[in-house]
């Protein structure tokens, strides 16, 4: 699985990463995760609202933090 956060680097950023950190290690999913800052790559996603979270070359989602059991929960359904 290939999980990419986009955004800035801020605290909601990391936030994500944390989240979707734990979500995998509950899973006991293996991934590789990247972190994308800058941001006309971020644009090329068709994002406006970050963070965002990428699994599989597809955004599941955008501009919130979500709690561990939906980072599961979108994790298991793609």
């Amino acid at each position: 699985m290939d999980i990419k956060i986009l955004g800035s680097g801020c605290t909601n950023c990391q936030n994500l990463e944390r989240v979707t950190r734990a979500a995998l290690a509950e899973l006991g999913i293996e991934a590789t995760l990247d972190k994308v800052t800058d941001p006309s790559e971020i644009v090329s996603w068709g994002v406006m609202s970050t963070p965002a979270l990428v699994v599989d070359e597809v955004v599941v989602l955008s501009g919130r933090v979500p709690d561990v059991a939906t980072v599961k929960h979108l994790l298991t359904a793609h």
